[in-house]
């Protein structure tokens, strides 16, 4: 966030100094007088305070200090207007917010770095909000930078394809990387960058292009989601398969505390582990649905797995449930 003052105030400052400047090198120039009598003369004239000249004024030097009087007048207006503004129109609880931001950023470990733009990016956001992940967002989009900021969510105002933006952003102690802007060429950027800082980071990427999907592989994509193929998926299915659809929609949209197909791994310390599902009691004590399980050693998945099935270390079960009932699941796991 490099933007602290608005820049309306900065320009009232600009202007400031810049009509100090022109009247300190008036007096120096049109009366020889020295710096501090100059600067000093300068100051009382436009402050109005009355003080008295410093030293007699020629008759140049007195149509100069005219032209300083009415000429700082509506400066000094303009730089007070804008700072009333500043405090009372809600800029300054603004900078207060960045700031308070900015430390909470820099706070982060192991979270998730969102690079987004357009309604896609939004949505994205939206379900990691859903799921209290802990995200950043970074982003060029103004509107979405003032909602996420009203919202308290952190969010970095700046170009993602640049390293001192995704590192203010905490790349080097995030999770993952998600770019969802809306030009291929923007997010390879932000994928080469990522990776370039962080080589353990999983990065999930948008592509709008099918042939650009190599590119970000190469570029360093863990995945390459093409957003116009799901979403033709997904108008076909709603002809095709209405009653699958709407079952989906409701889990996703639900009012309240909506479901989610969810996954979590058993550790080598589980209680968990070597048992079967029977055994781990996993519904009872979480209220979830195992619907399938990835198997470590063959990577294969066992979908609808049978309750005699023994759970092994770096096992990845597969389960429906809300966000509470994911937290129980792992903490057993």
């Amino acid at each position: 966030m490099k933007k602290v003052l608005p820049a309306r105030l900065k320009i009232a400052f600009l202007f400031l100094g810049l009509i100090l400047i022109i009247g300190t090198l008036g007096y120096i120039l049109i009366e020889k007088w020295s710096f501090l009598d100059a600067i000093y003369m300068t100051i009382i004239t436009l402050a109005t305070v009355g003080f008295g000249e410093t030293h007699p004024l020629s008759p140049a030097g007195r149509i100069f200090t005219i032209f300083l009087i009415l000429s700082g007048l509506g400066i000094l207006m303009f730089v007070i207007e804008s700072g009333i503004s500043f405090l009372l129109e809600g800029e300054f609880g603004n900078v207060v917010r960045r700031k308070k931001m900015e430390k909470q950023i820099q706070s982060l470990r192991n979270h998730y770095i969102i690079c987004a733009s357009g309604e896609t990016g939004e949505y994205v956001i939206e379900e990691f909000v859903k799921t209290n992940q802990n995200i950043v967002v970074v982003t060029t989009d103004k509107k979405l930078e003032e909602n996420l900021s009203k919202n308290n969510i952190p969010v970095i105002f700046d170009n993602p394809a640049e390293d001192e933006v995704l590192e203010k952003a905490g790349v080097k102690s995030a999770k993952g990387l998600v770019s969802v802007l809306e030009d291929d060429k923007d997010n390879l950027f932000v994928v080469l960058t990522a990776r370039s800082l962080n080589s353990n980071l999983k990065i999930v990427t948008r592509s709008v292009d099918k042939n650009s999907v190599a590119k970000f592989k190469n570029a360093g994509a863990d995945e390459v989601v093409l957003t116009d193929l799901i979403g033709g998926m997904r108008i076909a299915s709603a002809m095709l398969r209405p009653a699958v659809v709407n079952f989906l929609d409701q889990m996703l949209y639900q009012s309240g505390e909506p479901l989610r197909l969810e996954e979590a791994v058993v550790s080598a310390s589980s209680p968990l582990k070597d048992k079967s599902l029977s055994e781990s009691n996993i519904s009872e004590k979480t209220g979830l649905m195992v619907v399938a399980i990835k198997e470590k050693n063959t990577g294969k998945y066992i979908y609808n797995p049978k309750a005699n099935y023994k759970l092994c270390d770096g096992d990845t079960l597969i389960v429906i449930g809300n966000s509470e009932q994911v937290k129980k699941l792992r903490s057993l796991l």
